[in-house]
């Protein structure tokens, strides 16, 4: 569906730091995007679009190790917001940044290592589809410590946490209000120890498992799933590049 705008606190956009000769046109050939490069200027950064509006981008990657995908919040005032995240104990790994006339950002990470960013709008608002198949629908946090990161998100962005409704597994919702806008749940046992916190991101789909089998086919993989949840059909995949992006095909209500 079309989105216009976003209240401070909620996730409003997603890219993926990668090498950017590759990994777009995995993107472009799963989910139908249209793929503009911004030019020199913008570091070859390059935004995706579908019929309905933007929806993600994609940079060079700019740490060492795999490729991955970050999480945006909105705010009004990221410089504060910097400091916020520091008064609650976490880290400013990238002081707050213009990004020419689209709006000011910048990189932060919660006290248990996860990392994620900030966006103060300007020309670019954010998303403008989601909640739509081949768009973002969900940001989810795995984290080794809920309490911690639920204290440390409700200083920085606002958002109250509530327990999730599915009473097999423990999940949180982050809420504005008593709009759910992400998800929250500790890490699993089964993952390997030196795996930290992370955000990741959920991108719509009509069929997960025909999803699946057309991400084998470009190259990519399926690191988990489909597993069925009440709110729809999900799994971890993982691009050819190695960035981890999940898909869900979500229930019909």
């Amino acid at each position: 569906m079309k989105k216009d705008g976003f209240a401070p606190g909620e996730p409003c956009w997603a890219d993926c730091g990668t090498d950017l000769t590759t990994a777009p046109a995995f993107y472009k050939a799963l989910f139908g995007w249209q793929l503009d490069d911004m030019g020199p200027d913008a570091g070859g950064y390059t935004i995706a679009s579908n019929a309905t509006g933007q929806v993600a981008g994609f940079g060079p990657q700019q740490s060492p190790g795999a490729p991955y995908w970050s999480v945006y919040f909105r705010t009004d005032d990221a410089a504060k917001t910097a400091e916020l995240v520091r008064s609650a104990k976490g880290t400013v790994l990238v002081e707050p940044f213009e990004v020419m006339e689209a709006g000011t950002m910048a990189v932060l990470a919660d006290p248990l290592g996860a990392a994620f960013c900030v966006w103060q709008p300007n020309q670019h608002a954010g998303f403008g589809a989601v909640d739509e198949p081949g768009t973002y629908c969900w940001a989810e946090l795995v984290t080794t410590d809920v309490a911690a990161a639920s204290a440390f998100y409700a200083d920085v962005l606002g958002v109250t946490v509530a327990s999730g409704a599915d009473a097999s597994m423990e999940y949180h919702e982050l809420k504005l209000d008593d709009r759910s806008v992400a998800g929250m749940m500790p890490k699993p046992k089964e993952m390997p120890a030196e795996v930290p916190s992370f955000w990741g991101v959920y991108f719509a789909v009509e069929d997960t498992d025909a999803t699946l089998r057309r991400v084998a086919e470009l190259g990519g993989s399926t690191a988990a799933g489909p597993m069925d949840v009440p709110v729809g059909r999900f799994a971890v995949c993982v691009d050819p590049a190695g960035a981890p992006f999940s898909v869900i095909a979500l229930a019909q209500v």
